[in-house]
C-alpha cells in the first residue's frame, strides 16, 4: 500500500480525496487544511485524521498530493521532496518557472517521482483521438468559463489557459519560435480574457483563446494536419475525426463523400470518425496513473519538466500581455 496525504481540502481537494478513497493501492493516511471549519466538516464527513500541520502530515506519508493555491505550491512541494517524499502537485506547478527549474533539480537529487496535475491529457475525449493527432500543423482552442471568484488570483492564462498550453505541447513536437498575445483585466487585477498566437519552428501554429467571463462555458480544440480535421471537446467529453484518403475509384456507395481535385483525376473520400469516449472520472485516472509510476519506476504521464514547459510557456504569454497593457 503507498500512504497519502492530501494538502489542501477545498473544492478540488474534496474530489481528491474522494477519487483517492477508489483506488485500492492508495491508503489515504489523512489531510491538512489551515481552514479549521473546513478541517473539522472534512474529517467529519469522511472519517479521515486532520493533521495539524504540513510538516507532520508529510512525515507520515509516501505520497503528498498538493492541492492548495499556486502560492503555497513551492513551499510545500519543496519541503516533501527534501523529505524523499513522492509529490502529485496541481496545476500551475508552481508561480515562476525558476521555481519549477528548483524542483526539478530537487526532485532529481531524491529520485522522486512527480506528477503535475494537467487533468486534460486524462479526459476521456483527448485520449480516444489522441493517436490520431499526427503532427498538427493549426491549432485553435477556445475555453471559456463563467465568472466564479474562485481562481481569480492568479491571471486567466495560469487558470485556464494553461490546460490548452500542456495539450499543445504534448502533441506539437517542436520548439517555440514566437509568441504574440494579448489581454484585457475586466472584474480583477489579472487579465480574465486572454488570446495567444504560438509559432513553432516546424511551422505549425496554435491560436489559443481564454475567459473566465464569458456567458457559457466551453472547452475546445481542434486540430488541423495534412488530410485530417480533429476536433476534442473536452467539456462535453466529445471527439471526431475528420480524414480524407486518395481513392483510385469511386465507391459504390451513395453515401460517400467525393471530392474531385481536378488534377490527373485526382479524388479523396472523406470519412466521419465519432469515437466512442468512455466515461471516466480524469482526475481518478490521474491518480491512479501517478500510482503506476511509483510501483513501477517509470516516469509519471504528465512529469515535471511537462509542469514546467507549460508554466515557462505561459509566463511568456503573461509577459507579452503585460507588455501590451503597459503600453495601453
Amino acid at each position: 500500500m503507498i500512504k497519502i496525504g492530501v494538502l489542501g481540502v477545498g473544492h478540488l481537494g474534496k474530489i481528491h480525496v474522494k477519487c483517492i478513497r477508489m483506488i485500492e493501492e492508495y491508503e489515504l493516511v489523512g489531510f491538512y487544511d489551515s481552514d479549521e471549519v473546513k478541517s473539522k466538516e472534512v474529517a467529519e464527513e469522511f472519517g479521515i485524521i486532520n493533521f495539524e500541520s504540513v510538516s507532520s502530515l508529510i512525515d507520515a506519508v509516501d505520497v503528498v498530493d498538493i492541492v492548495t493555491p499556486t502560492l503555497s505550491h513551492f513551499e510545500i512541494a519543496s519541503e516533501a521532496i527534501k523529505k524523499s517524499k513522492h509529490v502529485f502537485i496541481e496545476k500551475p506547478i508552481v508561480t515562476a518557472p525558476q521555481e519549477a527549474l528548483d524542483l526539478i533539480e530537487l526532485a532529481s537529487e531524491a529520485d522522486v517521482k512527480v506528477q503535475v496535475g494537467h487533468v486534460e491529457r486524462f479526459n476521456p475525449a483527448f485520449t480516444a483521438v489522441k493517436g490520431s493527432i499526427n503532427k498538427p500543423m493549426f491549432i485553435e482552442s477556445h475555453r471559456l468559463a463563467e465568472f466564479n471568484p474562485r481562481g481569480t488570483d492568479v491571471p486567466v492564462v495560469l487558470d485556464l489557459m494553461i490546460h490548452d498550453i500542456d495539450i499543445i505541447l504534448s502533441v506539437v513536437k517542436s520548439n517555440i519560435k514566437k509568441v504574440h498575445a494579448s489581454g484585457v483585466n475586466v472584474v480583477s487585477n489579472t487579465p480574465d480574457i486572454a488570446n495567444a498566437r504560438l509559432e513553432f519552428d516546424n511551422g505549425a501554429v496554435a491560436n489559443l483563446t481564454a475567459s473566465r467571463i464569458s456567458l457559457k462555458n466551453m472547452r475546445k480544440t481542434r486540430f488541423f494536419q495534412r488530410d485530417a480535421y480533429i476536433t476534442v471537446d473536452f467539456l462535453k467529453k466529445e471527439a471526431e475525426v475528420v480524414q480524407m484518403e486518395e481513392i483510385d475509384e469511386i465507391p459504390d456507395d451513395p453515401f460517400a463523400m467525393i471530392i474531385d481535385l481536378g488534377e490527373n483525376n485526382k479524388k479523396r473520400r472523406i470519412y466521419f470518425n465519432k469515437p466512442e469516449v468512455k466515461e471516466i472520472n480524469a482526475i481518478k485516472e490521474e491518480l491512479d496513473s501517478f500510482k503506476q509510476s511509483i510501483l513501477s519506476n517509470t516516469t509519471p504521464l504528465v512529469n515535471i519538466d511537462d509542469g514546467y514547459e507549460a508554466l515557462n510557456l505561459a509566463q511568456m504569454i503573461m509577459d507579452k500581455i503585460n507588455a501590451s497593457l503597459n503600453n495601453i
